[in-house]
């Protein structure tokens, strides 16, 4: 296919690939559908990206004509690689959504068909077909199946075969594959306390899988909330959030409990709840036990946030690796993990520093690590903070028989 031309007419003018589903809007050009959608719907384009005319009607309408084309082409061209294009299937409506979704709620034996026909729209890649599950309800219809912990158990087909899934777990998995636009979560965490409280029960009760998607639906939840919902986050979903770090649900379901955790952590007492919750003692295992660089930052950008907190700093301490895990994070992750190891290292030293904890600072490589970052470090904010750590306790740490000589000679007098 690199060797053959593509006639330029048959390419999207945004992915600039042969198009498979051509459409044309109301300025004449021709796109392939999934471009154009994700143009209109996803980034809320108004203009058309060929022409920059104002679209006062965002209607699309299929280009027959073109496609036969392109399929005619297509199959004159099996034999220089090209794959055939199938006819696509007709876009969705929200009158079809609407009239699925109002048959379920009044006659429950649908239920099962309604959802299964709500994921084979999930799995088209399309965003019209995902801002028409929104404008038709379907956004509501999955909520009030999760809440209700439906039992009932459906037949799911997976690349495995087929498996019996509870209607609730089918409907989690759902709602978060939508990808629920902001303005819809906005409305959901503002309004609906009782699914957020049913997304914790999950998190205790529910299955590995469950318990993934509601870890992930949580975090984009609460990164649209508003300061008020962000103060007044109950105990119950911290401890639950680090069972699920600790469990170790799903590598996403673990980013996303940390992305959650940051977004959380400043406010209020909530770095409190945190600790209460045995997050810093998690976040440390974590640390020891993963070699991601994301996930390392994030468990370190966490642990920063608990460790501004008395509570955080004693439990981190309480850890007999935790000191020495935080430094050996520095230069071995990333510039920001860096950053953030240096800082916890630095709020031990000023509010923490027993002579035990300085003694183990120089014991388990502490010391050493921030001489080595004075020396050779480019940063010059995490090499000031590092210098001022040395000179705060040199006293004690200016010992030739702790620090190797070639180290010793760059100890900041």
């Amino acid at each position: 296919m690199d060797e053959l031309e593509i006639p330029t007419h048959f390419l999207c003018p945004i992915s600039l690939q042969l198009m498979r589903d051509p459409v044309t809007i109301s300025t004449g050009i021709s796109y392939d559908r999934d471009s154009i959608e994700k143009w209109l719907y996803s980034c809320k384009n108004k203009a058309c990206p060929v022409t920059k005319q104002a679209l006062h009607d965002s209607g699309l309408t299929p280009n027959h004509t073109l496609r036969r084309l392109i399929q005619t082409w297509c199959t004159l061209n099996v034999s220089h690689g090209i794959q055939i294009i199938p006819a696509p299937n007709p876009p969705i409506h929200n009158t079809q959504i609407a009239k699925l979704l109002n048959d379920a709620t009044k006659l429950p034996e649908t239920r099962f068909k309604c959802l299964a026909t709500l994921r084979s729209i999930t799995l088209e890649e399309g965003e019209r077909n995902r801002s028409c599950l929104e404008a038709s309800g379907a956004v509501e219809f999955l909520v009030s199946i999760i809440k209700r912990d439906d039992s009932t158990l459906l037949q799911a087909e997976n690349n495995k075969g087929s498996e019996f899934i509870k209607a609730s777990d089918e409907a989690l998995s759902i709602f978060y594959d939508i990808k629920v636009s902001k303005s819809c979560l906005r409305s959901i965490i503002s309004n609906d306390e009782v699914f957020v409280a049913y997304l914790v029960q999950v998190l205790e009760n529910g299955n590995h899988k469950s318990r993934a998607y509601a870890t992930m639906i949580l975090k984009d939840l609460f990164q649209v909330a508003d300061p008020t919902q962000l103060i007044n986050v109950k105990s119950e979903l911290f401890a639950q959030l680090v069972r699920a770090l600790s469990d170790d649900v799903s590598q996403q379901a673990t980013k996303a409990a940390l992305k959650l955790l940051v977004e959380l952590c400043p406010w209020g007492r909530n770095r409190i709840k945190a600790v209460e919750g045995g997050a810093v003692f998690v976040l440390i295992e974590l640390l020891l036990g993963t070699s991601e660089t994301r996930a390392s930052e994030l468990a370190l950008i966490v642990l920063g946030h608990l460790c501004g907190c008395a509570e955080g700093r004693a439990e981190l301490l309480k850890h007999g690796a935790g000191l020495a895990i935080v430094s050996k994070k520095i230069f071995r992750v990333s510039h920001g993990a860096s950053n953030m190891a240096v800082r916890i290292i630095s709020s031990i030293s000023k509010f923490s520093a027993t002579s035990r904890v300085l003694q183990e600072m120089l014991e388990v490589g502490v010391v050493r690590k921030l001489i080595l970052v004075v020396k050779v470090d480019s940063n010059s904010k995490r090499k000031e903070r590092a210098r001022e750590m040395l000179k705060l306790h040199s006293r004690v740490w200016r010992n030739p028989a702790c620090i190797p000589c070639h180290l010793l000679s760059s100890y900041p007098s």
